[in-house]
């Protein structure tokens, strides 16, 4: 059942590329939007199936791969991976639908974006180290490529620098997985079959450091961070919705998965510094997008700020603190798809998306008053006002996280103001005031260009106002998480 989420999206892009006859663009994007929606119609299936008391892997398929170097192909899905591939289906639709008709060479970029699509549902629902390790390596190819061939100016610099910086989150990541394995006398990459209890503490240090750095790297944090606003700035809107949206999630999916799953003493043990570190990638990113002239590019640093969040949250490492990391995992990744698409409609309208050139976008008559009505509503989400999932995502972080670390935690929540301060900036000078002559009589934006924002701006409102709708997929494995055995032994004794 849950090959099907790699194997639709993998033939859908072999369909689209090798097809024998020839098609047009809008025919093309068609079909690739039929193949995603079939996607993201069987997650929904599967959620429908999914029994919320069960903590342990569902739908779990096996299949022995390459027995002598012990992998092997081992599926499942829980409370953690579950609400992470209804967000990837979903927002792989949203991108495909919201791709230029007219886009050049169509046929490689939905095949692309399907490619993509497998790759991030294969890495969610991998059971065996190496296997999550080769879908993680997968999407990178497809990524590089869309930003590279379908990008802005610079795009050909901003992909050469995320292709480089994720090539060795890849290579730290992969020597960490091999260590544990090794280290650990386990004889397969399996999940299930690894235990961490006859790691001394120090090497269980040392294989968390890796792997903080290796998915520190993909989520970013400070000072990892400086591929994210080069690569935002120049992809494409539909490949930046699915970047911040998705694939981002991938290094706070990595965190709690192979880091505080699998190494809970070592985590215990550096959960303060974490706790700091997590505390300046938000100010860090919150600073740097007061300074940006571009919308882009301050939406861009707000994802740093945010994903700090979750790291805050990971370090206190309790039921109701690791219950927050999913519901802002969830959160920034329909609020940043919000922000990004409404960016993209300003600058494919007005053609700029310089704060020191627009002016009045919210003008009625002549302006954007529902793009920038919907603007207002997903800078009030990132800004956390309540009844939204901005909100109740920070609340509960920080109510969590201040029982275990209160300094990082207060000076943590500064951000929140931070981002109100740079989002007002935003929407003040874009789309408050009198209409700059330099966009005035923009085209009107149509329905169809502003369903998927409409449908973002539904959820969000929708899980802020009732979050256990998402809350109680992840529940039950978070506490199986929290609560289970795990002991080292320590040379310092």
């Amino acid at each position: 059942m849950l090959s099907i989420l790699i194997l639709v999206p993998l033939v859908g892009a072999a369909l689209i590329s090798f097809f024998p006859f020839s098609v047009t663009p809008k025919v093309t994007k068609t079909l690739a939007l039929i193949i995603a929606s079939i996607t993201f119609i069987w997650t929904l299936v599967l959620a429908s199936l999914f029994n919320l008391a069960e903590v342990n892997q569902q739908f779990t398929e096996f299949l022995p791969w390459i027995e002598s170097l012990g992998l092997s192909y081992r599926l499942g899905i829980d409370g953690l991976s579950l609400p992470l591939l209804l967000l990837n289906g979903l927002l792989t639709a949203i991108a495909i639908y919201s791709s230029d008709a007219e886009i050049s060479r169509p046929r490689f970029y939905y095949s692309l974006l399907l490619l993509l699509a497998a790759g991030v549902n294969g890495a969610f629902i991998a059971q065996d180290l190496l296997l999550f390790f080769l879908f993680y390596e997968i999407e990178l190819i497809p990524l590089y490529l869309l930003i590279a061939i379908w990008g802005g100016q610079k795009r050909g610099y901003a992909a050469t620098k995320f292709l480089i910086y994720t090539a060795v989150s890849g290579i730290i990541i992969l020597a960490s997985f091999l260590g544990i394995v090794w280290l650990s006398g386990s004889s397969s990459f399996a999940l299930d079959s690894i235990s961490t209890q006859s790691l001394t503490l120090e090497i269980q240090i040392l294989l968390l450091l890796g792997i903080l750095i290796g998915f520190g790297i993909k989520i970013p944090l400070f000072p990892l961070h400086t591929w994210l606003p080069d690569a935002h700035v120049e992809a494409s809107t539909p490949v930046s919705v699915l970047l911040a949206g998705v694939l981002l999630k991938l290094g706070t999916y990595g965190l709690l998965r192979f880091g505080m799953n699998l190494l809970p003493e070592a985590w215990h043990y550096l959960a303060p510094a974490l706790a700091t570190w997590a505390t300046v990638s938000v100010l860090y990113g919150s600073s740097c997008a007061i300074a940006q002239k571009d919308m882009k590019k301050m939406v861009a640093y707000s994802s740093i700020g945010h994903m700090g969040y979750v790291l805050l949250a990971a370090s206190a490492a309790t039921p109701l603190s690791i219950l927050g990391t999913m519901l802002q995992m969830i959160g920034h990744g329909l609020i940043s798809a919000l922000l990004f698409l409404l960016v993209g409609i300003v600058y494919k309208k007005a053609g700029s998306r310089d704060l020191d050139t627009l002016r009045g976008l919210l003008n009625p008559e002549r302006g954007m008053p529902v793009i920038g009505s919907l603007m207002v509503l997903g800078v009030m989400a990132s800004s956390g006002i309540p009844g939204m999932i901005g909100f109740i995502s920070e609340f509960i972080i920080f109510r969590s996280s201040f029982a275990v670390f209160p300094v990082q935690t207060l000076i943590s929540m500064i951000g929140t103001g931070l981002t109100a301060v740079y989002f007002l900036l935003l929407t003040n000078r874009a789309f408050f005031g009198r209409l700059s002559p330099q966009v005035a009589n923009l085209p009107r934006v149509s329905w169809a260009e502003r369903a998927p924002a409409v449908v973002l701006a539904v959820l969000i409102v929708i899980y802020g106002i009732q979050p256990n709708w998402l809350t109680r997929w992840t529940e039950p494995t978070i506490a199986a998480m929290i609560t289970a055995p795990s002991t080292v032994v320590s040379t310092r004794d």
